[in-house]
C-alpha cells in the first residue's frame, strides 16, 4: 500500500498546482513577491524619466557664466581648486563655501564659481542654463582604496587625545571659538571620518593606549589590531551607502547629501535590486556626455593640459585677460612637464573657503594682483600649476606621514596595494560594477577632448602659419581688412609688376644674345679681311 500512497501523493501535488493556477491563487502569490521589485522599477524609472532631456545643451562645449566643479572625492580636484582655479577666479568670484551645504548661497550676481562635493542635484539650485558643469573620475578601485586611506589619516589625527570624548570635545571647542570648516563639515568625510575614529579608539583601547606597534603584520591593509582592516571597511553597510559607486549616484545626483527628496528611494532600490542599476547608469554617462570637461586622475598630465586649453582659456577669455600666445601655448604630444610627476593620493583637508560670510570673502585671493592674470597665457598657467602642485603634494606628504605615525604599521602606499589579496580587488570590482563602466565611459570622453583639442591647435598653427605668409596684406590694408575692389586692384598690380618684370628679364636677355651675335660677326669680318691682304 506505500508505493500506491506515494504515487497518489505525487500526482495530487501536481494537481494542486495546475488548480492554484487555473484559479489565479499562484499568479498572486508571485505577484505579492514581486511587489517590491515593481515598485521600485516605477520609481527609477520615473527618476530617470524626469532627469532626461533637462541637461542636453547645444554648445557644451562653451564656458557659460558660472562654474560648477563637481568634485568627487579623491580624485584629486583639491589640487585644481587651488593650483587652478584660485588663480581664474578671484575670491570674490567664489559662491561662499562652496564646501558648506549648510552655508551655501550661489544667489549673488558676482557669483561664477562653485567647487562642492555636493552631487549632480546641487544644479538645481543654479540657474541651470547658465551653468557649466566640470569633473574628475578615478579608477574605482583606486579610489575604494584612497577613501579608505584618507578616512584612517584624518581619523588618526584625533588619537593625540587620551579618549574619544576628549577628541570630540576639544574638536568642538576649537570649531566654535575658530568659525573654521573642518573635515567633519564636508560630505562624505563627515560620515566616513566620525564611523573611522570610533572604531580606531575601541581598537586602541583593546590593545592597551601605549602600544604601537601591531604583533600581526599581514600588510599595510590588515593590521586588525590597529585599524580597521580593509576587507571589513568595504563590506560595512556605511560602505555600501556612501562608498561604492559612489561616482556614479553622485553624478545622478543620488548620494544621501542629494537635494532630490525621492534620493533615497532611487538609491535603496538600486542597490536592493542591481539590474535597476543599469538605468541610473545612462542617466550618469548623458550627465557626462553634457559636461564643459571630464578628466582622469590616471592621466594626470594630460588632464591637467586640457584643463588649462578647455576652461581655463575660456575664463581668462571672458575676463578679458588673456593673452593668446600661440607659440607659448601649444605644445606637441611629447611635450613633458618635470614636475608633473604621478600623482599623489592625498589631499588637503584644509578647506580654505571664508567662513566669514561673503563680505571677507573678497580680497583674500586677488587673482589679478597675486597671480598676474591679466598678462595670463595658457603656457603660464600651466607653469603656474606645476609650481604649485609640487608644493601642495609636499605639504600633503609631510601631513599624512605625522597623521600616521599612531598607526604605524598601516603604512599605506602604492607598494603596499599589491600585497592585498586578489579576492578583494575583485570584490571591489564587484561592488563597484557601475562606477567601473562609468569610468571606462569617461576615457572615451577623455580621447574625444584630446583629439579636439589637437584638432583645434592644429587649426590656430595653419592660421598663424597663414597670417605670416600674408603679412603684406596687413601692410598694405592697415588693419588686415581690405574690401573685394582693393584685392582686386592689389592682384592686378602684382600681375602687371610680374610682368614688366619678365618682360624686362626677356629683354635684356634678347639684347645680350644680339650683342654677342653683332661682336662675333665683327670678328669674323676681321679675319676674312686679314686673309684677303
Amino acid at each position: 500500500m506505500a508505493r500506491p500512497a506515494l504515487g497518489f501523493g505525487a500526482r495530487e501535488f501536481a494537481l494542486l498546482l495546475v488548480l492554484l493556477v487555473s484559479v489565479g491563487l499562484l499568479p498572486l502569490v508571485r505577484s505579492s513577491s514581486d511587489d517590491g521589485y515593481g515598485r521600485c522599477e516605477r520609481a527609477v524609472r520615473g527618476w530617470a524619466e524626469s532627469s532626461a532631456g533637462r541637461d542636453k545643451d547645444g554648445d557644451k562645449l562653451s564656458l557659460k557664466d558660472l562654474l560648477f566643479f563637481l568634485h568627487v572625492p579623491r580624485t584629486g580636484g583639491r589640487t585644481y581648486f587651488h593650483c587652478f582655479l584660485k588663480k581664474l577666479y578671484t575670491n570674490a568670484q567664489e559662491c561662499p563655501r562652496s564646501y558648506d551645504k549648510l552655508r551655501f548661497d550661489p544667489s549673488h550676481p558676482d557669483c561664477k564659481l562653485v567647487v562642492s562635493h555636493d552631487d549632480y542635484s546641487l544644479t538645481s539650485k543654479l540657474p541651470r542654463e547658465r551653468t557649466s558643469v566640470v569633473t574628475i573620475l578615478r579608477n574605482p578601485v583606486d579610489r575604494v582604496f584612497s577613501t579608505y586611506e584618507f578616512s584612517v589619516e584624518v581619523a588618526a589625527r584625533f588619537l593625540v587625545h587620551p579618549n574619544l570624548t576628549s577628541a570630540k570635545l576639544m574638536t568642538t571647542r576649537v570649531l566654535t571659538k575658530s568659525r573654521a570648516v573642518s573635515t567633519l563639515d564636508i560630505w562624505p568625510w563627515k560620515y566616513l571620518v566620525p564611523w573611522m575614529r570610533e572604531d580606531l579608539f575601541a581598537r586602541r583601547d583593546a590593545r592597551g593606549i601605549d602600544k604601537v606597534h601591531s604583533s600581526k603584520k599581514v600588510n599595510a591593509y590588515d593590521v586588525e589590531d590597529m585599524v580597521m582592516p580593509l576587507h571589513q571597511y568595504i563590506n560595512d553597510p556605511v560602505a555600501h551607502e556612501i562608498i561604492h559607486n559612489g561616482a556614479t549616484f553622485q553624478i545622478t545626483g543620488l548620494t544621501n547629501n542629494s537635494y532630490f527628496d525621492g534620493a533615497h528611494e532611487v538609491r535603496h532600490c538600486v542597490r536592493k535590486h542591481p539590474d535597476l542599476g543599469r538605468i541610473v547608469l545612462e542617466v550618469a554617462k548623458n550627465r557626462l556626455d553634457q559636461m564643459l570637461y571630464v578628466g582622469l586622475t590616471e592621466d594626470h598630465e594630460e588632464s591637467a593640459r586640457l584643463f588649462a586649453h578647455m576652461v581655463g582659456a575660456q575664463v581668462l577669455s571672458q575676463s578679458g585677460t588673456l593673452n593668446l600666445d600661440l607659440k607659448e601655448d601649444l605644445h606637441s604630444e611629447n611635450d613633458s612637464h618635470p614636475s608633473m610627476v604621478e600623482p599623489e593620493d592625498e589631499e588637503t583637508n584644509e578647506h580654505l573657503n571664508s567662513t566669514h560670510g561673503w563680505q571677507n570673502n573678497g580680497g583674500l585671493n586677488s587673482t589679478s594682483d597675486e597671480h598676474g592674470k591679466g598678462n595670463m597665457t595658457v603656457g603660464k598657467l600651466m607653469e603656474a600649476y606645476e609650481t604649485c602642485i609640487a608644493k601642495l603634494r609636499k605639504s600633503q606628504s609631510n601631513r599624512r606621514k605625522i597623521s600616521l605615525k599612531k598607526v604605524g604599521e598601516a603604512n599605506f602606499s602604492k607598494e603596499a596595494r599589491k600585497l592585498v589579496p586578489e579576492a578583494i580587488l575583485n570584490q571591489i570590482i564587484l561592488l563597484n560594477s557601475l562606477d567601473m563602466e562609468l569610468y571606462d565611459h569617461a576615457k572615451k570622453i577623455f580621447t574625444q577632448e584630446h583629439l579636439l583639442l589637437k584638432a583645434q591647435q592644429d587649426v590656430a598653427a595653419q592660421l598663424e602659419q597663414l597670417s605670416e605668409q600674408k603679412g603684406w596684406i596687413g601692410v598694405v590694408c592697415g588693419d588686415g581688412i581690405c574690401s573685394p575692389w582693393m584685392v582686386v586692384m592689389l592682384g592686378l598690380g602684382i600681375t602687371v609688376i610680374i610682368a614688366l618684370v619678365s618682360f624686362a628679364v626677356t629683354t635684356r636677355r634678347r639684347t645680350s644674345k644680339l650683342k654677342f651675335i653683332f661682336k662675333l660677326r665683327d670678328v669674323k669680318r676681321k679675319k676674312i679681311e686679314v686673309a684677303y691682304w
